[in-house]
C-alpha cells in the first residue's frame, strides 16, 4: 500500500479539528503515514489540539487557496496527498485503502475526488468523467487526493481567487493526466454564518467568471435580488402558517388529551 500524507487546512476550528484528528488517529492509523495541519494563525487552542494528536503544525500567515494548496504539497513527504478542511472527516472504513488502490492501478492518475454529496454520487454512479464535467467530477480540496509527483510538474496557481482545485483539474487533464472518483465517503460538516456565506459568494462569482466564463449582467443581478426577496417572503408565510397550525393543534390536544398507556 502506498504511503499517504493527510493535510488539513484550519483556522479557528479547534473543536472540529480535534474530532477529525481523533477520527484519523483512532480509525485510520494503519493507512496514514503522517498528518499535517496548515493553520492560518488561529487564536483558539488549535495548536494544542495538533500537539495532542502528534500531528505536524505548519503556519500560513497570508492565506490564499492556491498558496495553501501548494504549501500542503510542499509539506507532505509522501507521493499521495489527501487534503481535508478541519470541518470534514472520513466516514467509510476503507477510505484511504481505496485511494491507495486507485493510484496503484493507474500510473497516469493525477487526483481523486471522494464522495460526500448528491452531485458526487450522481456523477460517480453515472460514470460521468472529469473530462465531461470537470466542475462536479474534478477535484474539490476537501476530501480529495492528488499526486505529489504530478504536482511537481504542475503547481497550483497561487494567484487565483478561488477554485484552485478545479483550475488544476482542468490543467492536468489538458496535459494528458487523469482525474477520477474514489468510492471513499466523507462528511462535510459545516454551518456558515451570513458573513461566511457572503465571502463564499464573492469568491464563487469571481472564480466562476474566471474559470467557467459564467456570464453576469445587471438584469441577472436584479432578477436574483427579486427572486431572493420572493423566496424569503414565501418562506415567512409558510413558517407562519405552520406555526399557527401547530398552535391550534396543541390547543385541541390540551382540550381533548388521549388516554395514557
Amino acid at each position: 500500500m502506498n504511503k499517504i500524507s493527510v493535510v488539513i487546512r484550519n483556522k479557528n476550528q479547534a473543536e472540529a479539528l480535534e474530532f477529525l484528528l481523533k477520527n484519523l488517529t483512532e480509525r485510520y492509523h494503519e493507512d496514514i503515514d503522517e498528518i499535517i495541519v496548515i493553520d492560518n494563525i488561529s487564536n483558539d487552542n488549535s495548536e494544542q489540539v495538533v500537539n495532542k494528536y502528534g500531528a505536524k503544525l505548519v503556519q500560513i500567515k497570508k492565506f490564499s487557496y492556491g498558496v495553501s494548496a501548494n504549501l500542503a504539497a510542499e509539506s507532505a513527504s509522501n507521493e499521495i496527498v489527501v487534503i481535508f478542511s478541519s470541518h470534514a472527516y472520513p466516514v467509510s472504513h476503507d477510505f484511504f485503502k481505496l485511494i491507495s488502490k486507485k493510484f496503484e492501478e493507474n500510473i497516469n492518475l493525477a487526483g481523486l475526488r471522494c464522495l460526500h454529496n448528491k452531485n458526487d454520487f450522481r456523477n460517480y454512479i453515472n460514470n460521468i468523467s472529469s473530462r465531461t464535467d470537470p466542475n462536479k467530477s474534478g477535484l474539490i480540496f476537501c476530501g480529495s487526493a492528488f499526486s505529489k509527483k504530478i504536482w511537481e510538474l504542475h503547481k497550483f496557481k497561487d494567484d487565483i481567487q478561488t477554485m484552485e482545485d478545479k483550475e488544476w483539474s482542468l490543467r492536468v487533464i489538458k496535459n494528458g493526466f487523469d482525474i477520477d472518483f474514489s468510492a471513499s465517503i466523507f462528511c462535510y460538516d459545516i454551518v456558515r454564518d451570513h458573513k461566511q456565506i457572503f465571502f463564499r459568494f464573492k469568491n464563487e462569482v469571481i472564480g466562476g467568471y474566471q474559470l467557467w466564463h459564467t456570464q453576469y449582467s445587471y438584469k441577472r443581478a436584479i432578477k436574483g435580488l427579486i427572486g431572493t426577496i420572493f423566496k424569503l417572503f414565501k418562506t415567512f408565510l409558510i413558517e407562519l402558517y405552520f406555526a399557527f397550525k401547530r398552535f391550534f393543534f396543541l390547543l385541541r390536544f390540551l382540550s381533548n388529551k388521549p388516554e395514557k398507556f
